[in-house]
């Protein structure tokens, strides 16, 4: 809770004087207006997750963990060797990554800053095979490596911004309702708060990026196409985490777009 409270009030601090760094997203290249700092997300994410994982069940098929841990570690490698290479070699720091299998129903999936991944066994149905695996992963993975979460906080902390933070903060130990209302908004409930209510923009450049990051671990990502079409049908479910995504056609034909560019990073391994 501390960690919390220093957050917001460094936040505060932030807006009032007009600070903030400018990022650019890899592959993409979008600008973003950050507010939070890396070492902010990550302790407050790192907390969360933590948390998940005391009550969470590991799935008790040691071939089908071990598959999950051997795409993630692919991913990862690809990832770092890139963002090295791109003159991101400071970010490659803040990953811890991490690659777990749960024992839940639900097609589902996400990546918590700092390379924290948790996938359930309700969706490798779907996926099928290793290269729609690292579909679904390279996905999560670009939510992490594009610090949505940290631009979903920022914008939130920036619509909450003046008097209503100043006076959240101002309430010192008890932090108020103010700050209860922002921090609960920003933050949701739990670890998978942190992977989930993205902007549809984000989703979108999510599955950009992580079709290119899937390529370059050397998985096909001609598999993207296939997969997504099983995912619109198990996305008719509730239990799917990608039923507020982007509509099933555009993702289908957004990512049937991307296909030239990520073949560009495919070598077969």
């Amino acid at each position: 809770m501390k960690s919390i409270k220093l957050l917001l009030l460094m936040v505060a601090i932030t807006i009032l004087t007009g600070c903030g760094t400018t990022s650019q997203v890899p592959i993409t290249g979008r600008k973003q207006n950050l507010i939070v700092s890396d070492e902010q997300v990550m302790s407050l994410s790192n907390e969360q997750y933590r948390e998940y994982m005391k009550s969470a069940k590991p799935s008790t098929n040691a071939a089908n963990t071990a598959m999950v841990k051997r795409v993630g570690q692919r991913l990862a490698r690809a990832v770092e060797t890139y963002l090295r290479a791109n003159g991101q070699a400071a970010d490659v720091a803040h990953y811890e990554w991490e690659f777990n299998l749960v024992q839940n129903t639900q097609v589902n999936a996400f990546c918590m800053p700092g390379g924290k991944i948790v996938v359930y066994e309700g969706i490798l149905p779907v996926t099928q095979d290793e290269a729609s695996l690292a579909i679904v992963l390279g996905h999560e993975i670009a939510h992490a490596v594009a610090k949505h979460s940290a631009e979903r906080l920022s914008n939130t902390y920036k619509q909450q911004a003046g008097l209503q933070i100043i006076s959240g903060v101002a309430s010192a130990a008890g932090m108020g309702p103010n700050w209860s209302a922002i921090t609960s908004k920003a933050l949701g409930v739990g670890a998978q708060a942190w992977s989930s209510g993205f902007s549809r923009k984000q989703e979108s450049e999510a599955d950009h990026i992580g079709l290119i990051f899937a390529a370059m671990a050397g998985y096909d990502p001609e598999v993207a196409v296939n997969f997504w079409q099983r995912m619109a049908k198990a996305g008719n479910s509730s239990t799917s985490i990608f039923s507020d995504h982007p509509s099933d056609a555009k993702r289908i034909k957004q990512i049937s777009g991307w296909l030239p560019e990520a073949r560009k990073y495919y070598k077969k391994q």
